[in-house]
């Protein structure tokens, strides 16, 4: 087992995916940082009525909210990225035709699979050190110029970072799931990148309107993904409604077993697919 992790490892960094990836995700998290710090700490909005001048967000969110929200503007991107790494750990199996090899290296395609999940999970903690970086760098330098406290909290920083990691850990097992699903790898990018990022988002907030279906949108995975980092905990309704969040989130832990729910899911789907196929 330990030789086919290795094997997995070594197909995953030596190509330019292995240092371009961890790169996008650290300059990706800085930018999408960026502009969350710019908009909750210099941009003004109207109070709730409307009236008035406004002030910066900041003003009405407790330092460590605001830190949190802060240091996780880049979540979407970081997971999409993640969920991109997941279908690439398969689908360039596919499209190179180099399943078939290793499969005659190791027959006992569960073995196979495992160590993918195995490194997979390892190239994904590397990627998610490198988004953190960009996002505590960034953050950081945002809220100093700013003259807000850069670690108002941090033990529950440090918490809800660690569970970042774990979030970006999921859905890349979620694309490897669907990198079986769909062997081929250009439609199984278009599907991932399209449903993360445009379809399930969107779907979410009209089903968030009818009021009867409002508590299924909080179980997609991209809102599961908000709640399981608690990120508008201590936010007043409004407020959430302005950075277009749902006001009635999960629990972060029930939010994180859901997202569980769903790698699980998607990583048995591609364990049966695999034993079963023919890659001939």
């Amino acid at each position: 087992m330990t030789g086919l992790i290795r094997s997995e490892l070594r197909k995953a960094f030596t190509t330019r995916t292995g240092w371009g990836m961890p790169l996008a995700q650290f300059l990706l998290a800085a930018v999408f940082v960026g502009i969350t710090a710019t908009f909750m700490l210099f941009v003004s909005v109207p109070g709730p009525t409307g009236e008035g001048g406004g002030a910066p967000l900041a003003d009405s969110l407790d330092p460590a909210v605001l830190a949190r929200t802060i240091y996780t503007g880049g979540l979407q991107v970081g997971y999409l990225l993640s969920l991109v790494l997941g279908i690439l750990s398969m689908g360039t199996e596919y499209r190179h035709k180099t399943l078939t090899a290793t499969f005659l290296a190791s027959p006992r395609r569960g073995r196979v699979i495992t160590s993918k999940v195995v490194a997979l999970t390892l190239v994904v903690v590397i990627n998610g050190l490198a988004h953190l970086a960009g996002a505590l760098i960034t953050g950081g330098a945002m809220l100093m110029a700013a003259d807000r406290a850069v670690f108002p909290d941090a033990g529950d920083l440090i918490g809800v970072l660690a569970r970042l990691l774990l979030v970006l850990v999921l859905w890349g097992l979620m694309g490897l799931g669907l990198g079986v699903l769909i062997p081929n790898q250009v439609a199984a990018l278009f599907v991932g990148v399209a449903f993360a990022f445009l379809i399930e988002p969107l779907l979410g907030v009209f089903i968030g309107m009818v009021d009867s279906l409002a508590d299924v949108a909080r179980f997609f995975p991209s809102q599961a993904s908000s709640a399981a980092l608690s990120l508008f905990q201590g936010m007043d309704a409004t407020t959430i409604e302005q950075a277009g969040g749902n006001p009635d989130q999960l629990s972060w832990w029930v939010a994180a077993l859901v997202l569980l729910g769903y790698a699980a899911v998607m990583t048995l789907i591609g364990w049966v697919l695999t034993q079963r196929r023919d890659v001939g």
